[in-house]
Parts: structure tokens; sequence; C-alpha cells
């Protein structure tokens, strides 16, 4: 097992209130560490912001897709996104881009169990209609040449086959390794993706989650994986959120807005697992992050319909 991956660039306070001084000197207030993830930190400012630096150089460019794509995204989706309200641009202070974005008030979807999140099958499955567009072309038909490019987000699930299994064999003796090898082979069996490249949030687990006092959909965060491609790597928050009764719920909102074919949730499936096994092997210092990834695992495991 490891660890959450440790920075490229210390990100602190100082830090933070060194990038506002210099590029946005009228934005001040009280500085909050919120959380230190994977690729991000992300301070609150005073009460209505929050700065969002990256950790990563890996992240840095995924910060600048935010910034060019979640303010066209956004007024058709139908929960709050974190579009940047002012833009930190790379300094003698610090190299990448960093934004500043509108706080959003809400509970982390990792936070709490997976019957706390029942009731965002719907909000959900509408969110994820919205967001699931075709992507923007030229003129030529190709393309728009700014759209994301991932290589671990919206690509062909055999692309990821080395990566999961070498985690497969990481995992602790008490899951079923067996199992989860067969559930991956069927998904890598299904037939890929053959239409347009379509939007995708590219991380839509618990964690990118913020429920309202009455544990509806707040607001969705973290789009640095934004991309273009197969819809399935976002239709595996089925399994990454919900337990079996609410997923058969925001599988069916899913399959009567859009038509998705059974080789789309094998493929979903399949990128639940990709994305548990990494939860559960890179997140020994991350109670909610491993707790997650053991919760997809044991669904897989239990429910893997």
């Amino acid at each position: 097992m490891a660890s959450t991956p440790s920075a490229d660039l210390r990100v602190d306070a100082a830090l933070v209130r060194g990038l506002l001084a210099e590029q946005h000197p009228d934005l001040t207030g009280d500085l909050e560490l919120v959380t230190n993830g994977w690729d991000n930190a992300i301070y609150r400012l005073g009460d209505d912001l929050a700065v969002r630096v990256p950790r990563r150089g890996v992240a840095a460019h995924l910060i600048a897709h935010e910034q060019r794509w979640l303010p066209m995204l956004a007024p058709g989706l139908p929960v709050p996104v974190p579009v940047p309200v002012r833009v930190g641009v790379p300094s003698e202070r610090f190299r990448w881009p960093w934004s500043v974005v509108r706080w959003i008030d809400g509970v982390d979807g990792a936070d709490v169990g997976a019957s706390a999140r029942t009731s965002l099958a719907v909000p959900l499955a509408r969110f994820v209609t919205a967001l699931h567009v075709p992507a923007p072309h030229s003129a030529d038909g190709r393309l728009h040449p700014d759209i994301p490019l991932n290589p671990v987000r919206g690509v062909p699930l055999s692309s990821r086959d080395a990566a999961v299994r070498g985690r497969l064999r990481e995992l602790r003796a008490d899951y079923d390794t067996r199992l989860l090898i067969e559930l991956w082979e069927e998904s890598l069996a299904a037939p890929p993706w053959s239409g347009p490249p379509i939007w995708i949030h590219g991380d839509l687990h618990p964690g990118n989650l913020l429920l309202d006092d009455r544990g509806d959909l707040a607001a969705v965060i973290d789009f640095g994986d934004l991309t273009a491609g197969d819809p399935a790597t976002d239709l595996a928050t089925a399994w990454l959120t919900f337990r079996p009764e609410s997923r058969a719920v925001f599988r069916a909102l899913i399959d009567d807005a859009t038509q998705t074919d059974d080789a789309t949730w094998l493929r979903a499936r399949g990128w639940a697992l990709c994305m548990s096994t990494a939860l559960a092997t890179a997140s020994d210092d991350s109670e909610r992050m491993s707790s997650l990834g053991s919760h997809v695992l044991g669904q897989l495991i239990f429910h893997g319909e």
C-alpha cells in the first residue's frame, strides 16, 4: 500500500497570501486550509471565496483546463460548479496557474456513508445527462484543439489494463481478487465507445460532490480531469457513490435520458474498478479516500451487476 502522492512544490498559507498580494491585492481575508488533496490544495478565503493551487506538476495544466472551459459549461449545468472568478498566472513566486473560485457551502460526499448519498441519485443523474453532450468541433469537423486531452480518463478501458492488474496484485488478501479480475476482463471485453467524444467530468467520485443540509446535491467540484471521450468514465459513479438500490435509480434515469447501452455500463463498471483500486492502494494516509475505495470494491464483489 502507499500514501497520497507527495507534493512537488510546497503550498502553504504564506505562499497563497503572497500570490494574492502579488496578483489580486484587493482580495483579502482569513485563510483556512480546507484540503490538501492528491493534486491541489484548497484554501478558504474569507466567507465567500476559495483559492485552488496545484501541488503537483501533473495537475498544473488541469487548472488551466478549468479556467478555459468551466465558464462555458456552467450555464448548462443544473448545480453550481467552481467557475474561476479570478485567474492566477505563473510567476516567479509560483510557476503554475491557480484560481480563485466562489466558496460553496456543503458536506463532502466522501465524509458521509453511502446511505446518506442515496438522495443524490436523481440530481446526480440530471447533472450527468446535462454535462454529457458532444464536445465542440472545429470547422473542419475535428475535435476543437483546445479540448483537454486526458491520458487516463475517457480513453479506451484497455489502456488502463496494466495499471489495474498491477494494483489488483497490491490489494490486501481479504479482497476476492480472482472475482475482481473476472469482472475487469468482462468490462474489457465490452465493445469500445464508438460515438462522438462526450464532455465528461473525469473524476466523479463522492469526494467531488457536495451535499446541502437536506442531503441534496449542492455542487459538483474539481473539474481538473475534465476531458471529452467515453461517458462510461463518469457513469462509474454508479458504483463509486451508491449502493444497489440508489444505483438502480441513477441508472434508470440515465437510460431514460440517453439510451445508454449495456456495453457502456459494463465499461462503467470497469472504470469503477480502475478508480477504486487506485484509491485502495494509494490512500493509506487518507481514511476518507481509503474507505471510499473499500466501499467500491465491496459493491463490485457483492453487487457487481
